[in-house]
């Protein structure tokens, strides 16, 4: 449960902090600021993860995958369902999801 909140909450505060460094540059800079923001940030959750010592360091790789394929999909969303507050909410889930979906291929290819 806890990696699961680390990944969704590290990867929205990347996506945050990249909507506010791309606003600069206007509309667009902030679509495309936040999306790189998620992106580089759900990875890192796994590194710091690892350094907690909740996933081992073999998990690493697959956790990262996965929380980052889920931020992408988690921004398509998200991007398309900007009307409503719920599919933005609701999309992060996919960025936990996905990182505890790659942790759980690499332990299954690693054994």
């Amino acid at each position: 449960m806890r990696l699961f909140l680390l990944l969704m909450i590290t990867a929205g505060a990347g996506g945050v902090l990249g909507s506010i460094l791309g606003g600069a540059a206007g509309k667009t800079g902030l679509f495309i600021g936040g999306f790189v923001g998620g992106l580089i940030a759900a990875p890192c959750a796994a590194l710091v993860a690892a350094r907690l010592r909740w996933i081992t360091a073999a998990e690493v790789k697959g956790t990262a995958l996965g929380a980052a394929l889920g931020f992408a999909a988690a921004a398509i969303i998200a991007v398309n369902t900007l009307s409503s507050p719920v599919g933005p909410v609701l999309s992060t889930l996919l960025v936990g999801a996905g990182g505890l979906a790659g942790r759980r291929l690499r332990r299954r290819s690693a054994d």
